[in-house]
């Protein structure tokens, strides 16, 4: 990897092209470099992963109105969207298919500086490769691309420190992602990163107190803008530049200010790209900070008698404190009628649930009667959460932690102490998701939703995604019966 230098500069200086962020990450996707067999596997895993959450959310309303959407804007050749039959413009197929993919918070996730779902790649790759007609090989290294870029963005630059949604990242890697796919040069891949970047850069509103659908929306709209973006740098059409490190740019108004420095490490011509083998996946349906907590709420079912409990503290890093923790200070998080996004961003409700059930469900544990149970209600409201320094270092390792120690303490005074440091599911954790966990994960979410024989064509595909044909290509979506129609729109 090389260690780029990234800082604010006067107009007047004149930053060249060669010298700017996106060029540098352009260069990185104007390469054609094979993927090794480590990192084809794994792009195989996302791919069936992000199939598993797509299909168990096609029945929800967010992802209704995006496919509705979509079906309003159809194309003859163009790409698939998940359920339905025919093509579509690729832009609405990346649409609705990211919604599809975000919508219950259970795909891919990369934290480092910034946080992120790199499966969200995904979705507007693919509808580009199928609406274009390219192979499962083109669509594969395109992948790679999009990981690659997300998760060294992630590593050196911090948006959230800013109140700036993570999609910020998402726009300039899957453009990214899409040069390579179709193998264009490094200066059309520019300007399609600086106009996705341009188009993405939006508050953290979207994943703060009573959280909306757009939750699902943000980065299905960065997808779609990347799309749109490659389209018109493909016309001629130029950038804002540099949309990094001008006086005016990202950097200076955004970020860390006119006096900013960043290091953001590119591979170096002709370096595998990797970076997909550090991100990892998710067992249950919530976000990646309870991942761990689940699992240890689980292993503490037994051994805790929930009535009997006078408080619990969870000892965690800065980020679960402040993003689904009590340091939020959301009154949302303890709310029995809120909604859906916002429980999967209450680690006191998850937490309580779990230690209550001995298990984690997407939906059951969701549930409007679950979460208005009154001994529920009274065990939740007394969860907090608490930083603490030691588990915000491990946090910010290299192989970092993600979990922390819990406190539960009885009305007797017994106090119960227990720590966890990732999820099971995680590389470290005690059960590492392999190919026969994400193919599990994509028939328990698939069996109520998708015939057996679509279920066994499509992991069957998915498995052979290096060799397919643009033909197969085009194959690799679901069908489904007796969709849900959205409500009439504009289109």
């Amino acid at each position: 990897m090389k260690t780029h230098n990234v800082r604010v500069h006067r107009s007047d200086e004149n930053l060249a092209r060669e010298d700017q962020l996106a060029w540098k990450i352009a260069e990185v996707a104007s390469e054609s470099i094979e993927a090794t067999d480590a990192v084809a596997d794994m792009v195989i895993n996302r791919v069936i992963d992000n199939a598993s959450v797509a299909v168990a959310s096609l029945d929800r309303a967010p992802v209704t109105a995006a496919r509705g959407q979509a079906l309003d804007h159809p194309y003859e050749a163009g790409a698939t969207v998940f359920g339905a039959a025919g093509g579509y413009s690729p832009e609405w197929a990346a649409w609705a298919n990211g919604v599809a993919v975000r919508e219950l918070d259970f795909h891919d996730t990369f934290l480092a500086a910034e946080y992120s779902h790199p499966g969200d790649n995904i979705p507007p790759i693919l509808a580009v490769a199928q609406h274009a007609g390219r192979s499962g090989a083109e669509l594969l290294r395109g992948i790679v691309t999009g990981y690659e870029i997300q998760i060294d963005l992630v590593r050196a630059i911090s948006l959230h420190k800013h109140k700036i949604d993570h999609v910020a990242h998402l726009g300039p890697s899957a453009a990214a992602g899409i040069g390579t796919l179709l193998g264009l040069d490094t200066e059309t891949i520019y300007q399609a990163i600086g106009q996705a970047l341009h188009t993405t850069t939006a508050t953290r509103q979207s994943r703060k107190g009573e959280i909306s659908t757009w939750k699902a929306y943000a980065p299905a709209f960065a997808g779609k803008m990347a799309v749109e973006a490659v389209d018109r740098a493909l016309r001629g059409q130029t950038s804002p530049t540099p949309i990094y490190e001008g006086e005016d740019g990202v950097i200076a108004w955004l970020l860390d200010g006119p006096d900013a420095r960043y290091e953001v490490s590119l591979p170096e011509k002709g370096e595998a790209r990797l970076a997909i083998l550090d991100s990892y996946t998710k067992e249950h349906s919530a976000e990646y900070q309870a991942q761990a907590w689940i699992d240890l709420a689980r292993k503490l079912h037994d051994r805790v008698d929930t009535a009997e409990v006078r408080s619990i503290v969870l000892h965690t890093s800065h980020h679960t404190h402040y993003v689904i923790g009590s340091g939020a200070n959301d009154p949302q998080k303890y709310d029995p009628t809120a909604s859906r996004e916002t429980l999967d961003h209450s680690i006191p409700y998850i937490f309580a649930v779990a230690l209550q059930d001995g298990a984690w469900h997407h939906e059951r544990s969701y549930a409007p009667e679950r979460a208005g149970r009154p001994d529920t209600v009274a065990l939740w409201q007394k969860v907090t959460t608490a930083e603490d320094a030691e588990w915000t270092r491990r946090y910010h390792l290299p192989e970092p932690s993600f979990g922390g120690r819990v406190e539960i303490t009885l009305t007797s005074g017994e106090t119960i102490i227990d720590e966890i440091g990732v999820a099971d599911a995680h590389p470290g954790g005690a059960r590492p998701f392999a190919r026969a966990d994400y193919i599990r994960k994509f028939e328990a979410l698939a069996e109520s939703r998708i015939a057996p024989a679509e279920i066994q064509r499509f992991l069957e595909l998915a498995q052979r995604l290096p060799e397919l044909t643009p033909a197969e290509l085009r194959g690799l979506t679901v069908a489904a019966d007796h969709l849900p129609v959205s409500p009439k729109g504009l289109f």
